[in-house]
């Protein structure tokens, strides 16, 4: 691997789906720049992809900040090579009745949902268009598609996003920039599944709930399509999962 290697960006690489899209890409080659608001909870994942012979930067950002965004991906391209993916991954997943949805949660939410995914996507298309190529990726959710009882914070922040990757994806296919927006549709295998709802996690075995190394291949699948069969949406659920 040498300073020239094309870079991943996955913005909120997580201890599930977005550490695992990381490890994806790490074993194809890429140099991953990986964030989270705190970067010192990246320590472990970078280990791990090092360990396997890739190459890892460890970022804290906060996503919603215009200023870091901005000098994230200048510094990537300046330190580090060419960003040819961008994977946005932040969760914001928060349950409230409405009446119990202050002001400040649904600014929150939306601040992390769908501006951070805003300055995400601008960023990356700004140092892709030049090159003429990239793949830009925002995960979605249940919630992209339609709101739930409870979750009027959180399906307003995902519409959002979609809508985002929807007009993304018109204007930049034409230049060369694949825009996609996987729809996770269903409960992922996680520490918090597993700790907060432990009947759903016992379908594991069965495979009931989403795997993330699974969820990275398809992210990786999605980057190496074609340009004459490019997926914009797909969504991505348990065998036994409702829809």
């Amino acid at each position: 691997m040498t300073a020239t290697a094309p870079v991943a960006v996955v913005i909120g690489a997580g201890d599930a789906t977005g550490g695992a899209i990381a490890r994806r890409f790490a074993r194809e080659g890429f140099t991953l720049c990986v964030t989270r608001r705190n970067a010192d909870s990246l320590s472990e994942l970078v280990t791990r992809i090092e360990a396997d012979g890739g190459k890892a930067h460890a970022f804290g950002c906060d996503a919603r900040n215009e200023d870091e965004m901005v000098g994230l991906f200048e510094h990537i391209e300046r330190e580090i090579g060419p960003v040819e993916v961008a994977v946005f991954n932040i969760g914001a997943n928060v349950r409230f009745g409405i009446t119990e949805t202050t002001a400040r949660v649904y600014r929150k939410v939306w601040e992390m949902a769908g501006f951070a995914g805003f300055l995400t996507g601008r960023e990356a298309a700004k140092v892709m268009l030049p090159r003429g190529k990239g793949t830009i990726i925002f995960t979605g959710a249940t919630a992209s598609l339609r709101g739930g009882s409870g979750f009027s914070a959180f399906a307003g922040a995902k519409f959002a996003l979609r809508a985002l990757a929807q007009s993304m994806a018109r204007e930049l296919g034409p230049q060369g920039i694949h825009v996609a927006h996987p729809i996770i549709d269903g409960a992922i295998d996680t520490a918090f599944i597993r700790d907060n709802f432990p009947e759903r996690y016992a379908l594991k075995d069965r495979d009931g709930i989403l795997n993330p190394e699974h969820i990275a291949d398809q992210y990786w699948a999605i980057h190496t399509q074609p340009r004459d069969s490019w997926t914009h949406e797909l969504d991505l659920r348990p065998w036994m999962e409702t829809f």
